[in-house]
């Protein structure tokens, strides 16, 4: 046989996948606590023993891995307009596989630079006015990135006029610093691709020594790559398909994890309906969100406070849980981020389902774009921001949140449009699928060596429910 060995260090499970590439089959699957405080080596290789259990110890083909793990690759994106090149930049980051945990714009305040310094981000992606355009907020946000305590990268992305000058600025502060293409060259145009490229050099060259990593680097056959950054190509091939394969269209994924959850849309997003008129960027077909507040194990606190935002009455007369119950289900989340829910009525298993469900119901709802209706002297028009994914065909589920779930689809019902959603343009009727074997990252990895067998591998184990 020849087997691949795909691995996937998250924020709590170090996930293993051996796939064999004669039979196209996943001939072994095994999992282990992630133990980045001490040594990731430790929990691969009690995952890996698992592995020897099942296949027998045998080298592999080829080696390949992402991760997320130690809160995956922290950002910040700064721009100029926050619908034009601070989204912009925003775009660029999570599609390249960051967790984008702020996103400024015009000019960075005292506060600003004090609230960076305390998230202690890896990479910074400073963009600002077109090719050409204003160069001012560019180069004085350069000047106080240089005066901004920590270690951290600076990705230039902004007027291609002042971006050496930026430069200048940003190494007088004993800062790394690249400049790549300017993420809004034009008006409205996007170009995100070369601030991705850059993205990933960054993680490839300076973040797996600081994650710890470079162990695991040196025994894999390839560049480690970040987790989202898999899952994103994995989605967008299994939409788009190869040049001899067809995929399956318009399709969102939902990752439920740990720390994040991460959204995916590919379709165009564009209106469906002729009358109406989109207003700000174009999105990609391709596009990434991830919500930072809204994890199962280590965004457990930070996302009851948003649930709290619409009314924690809603949530416990919904679900029919109490106070004690969430309150004394986080406590155990904390101090043991590994343990699962025990029994299929627990009253520890239904505020498991209750906040896996709130997770894709707000996570769906900021992704998602939106319309108002206005009144012009011609008769009343509508406006659409972001993407329109009222047609999307897929829904999919992945996460073990979503994967070990008694009802599953219940839990990804929450993505669809229901009559409380206001004016979003959330899917109508998507057939809900699941990745039921948590191959989706692995399929990522694949996908850079063997698309033809990732793809087929995808559209036959992701299933219907």
């Amino acid at each position: 046989m020849n087997l691949l060995l795909c691995c996937d260090f998250g924020s709590t499970f170090t996930k293993l996948t051996v796939i064999d590439r004669d039979t196209g089959e996943i001939a072994a699957f095994a999992k282990a606590f992630t133990t980045i405080n001490t040594n990731v080596m430790d929990g691969y290789n009690n995952a890996l023993d698992e592995i020897h259990k099942i296949c027998g110890k045998r080298d592999f083909e080829m080696c390949l891995a992402a991760s997320s793990a130690a809160g995956g690759l922290k950002m910040i994106a700064s721009g100029l307009v926050p619908d034009l090149t601070a989204k912009a930049s925003r775009l660029a980051a999570a599609s390249a596989g960051a967790k984008v945990l702020k996103t400024y714009s015009y000019e960075l305040t005292d506060d600003d630079k004090t609230e960076i310094a305390s998230i202690a981000p890896d990479i910074i992606l400073l963009s600002g006015g077109i090719d050409g355009g204003n160069k001012d907020v560019l180069l004085k946000n350069a000047e106080s990135i240089a005066q901004i305590d920590g270690d951290f990268c600076v990705i230039i992305a902004g007027n291609r006029t002042a971006a050496y000058e930026a430069e200048k600025s940003v190494l007088s502060g004993k800062k790394q610093a690249v400049i790549c293409e300017n993420v809004m060259p034009e008006f409205g145009k996007l170009n995100i691709q070369p601030a991705k490229n850059a993205i990933r050099e960054l993680f490839i060259k300076n973040i797996i020594s600081a994650k710890g990593l470079s162990k695991v680097q040196s025994i894999m056959s390839d560049e480690i790559v970040p987790t989202p950054l898999a899952v994103y190509e994995a989605a967008k091939l299994l939409s788009e398909g190869t040049d001899t394969e067809t995929g399956l269209g318009e399709l969102m994924v939902f990752d439920l994890g740990g720390a994040t959850t991460d959204v995916y849309s590919m379709t165009d997003g564009l209106p469906t309906n002729t009358k109406v008129y989109v207003q700000g960027l174009i999105e990609p077909f391709a596009k990434r969100t991830v919500e930072g507040d809204i994890g199962m194990r280590y965004s457990l606190g930070p996302m009851l406070e948003t649930i709290a935002e619409s009314g924690m009455p809603l949530l416990y007369n919904t679900y029919g849980i109490s106070e004690t119950d969430v309150a004394t289900w986080l406590a155990i989340c904390s101090a043991t981020p590994d343990v699962l829910p025990i029994g299929e009525y627990t009253a520890y298993k239904t505020v498991e389902y209750a906040f896996a469900r709130e997770a894709i119901r707000i996570s769906a709802a900021r992704h998602t774009g939106s319309y108002e209706r206005i009144y012009t002297p011609i008769g009343e028009t509508l406006v659409q921001t972001g993407k329109d994914l009222s047609q999307v065909k897929y829904v999919i589920g992945t996460g073990g949140a979503i994967i070990n779930a008694t009802l599953p689809q219940s839990i990804l019902q929450a993505a669809i449009y229901n009559p409380q959603d206001t004016n979003l343009l959330k899917p109508q009727n998507p057939r809900l699928l699941l990745d039921k074997d948590y191959s989706l990252a692995a399929m990522g990895l694949l996908a850079r060596k063997f698309p033809e067998l990732a793809l087929t591998m995808m559209k036959k184990k992701i299933v219907h429910i």
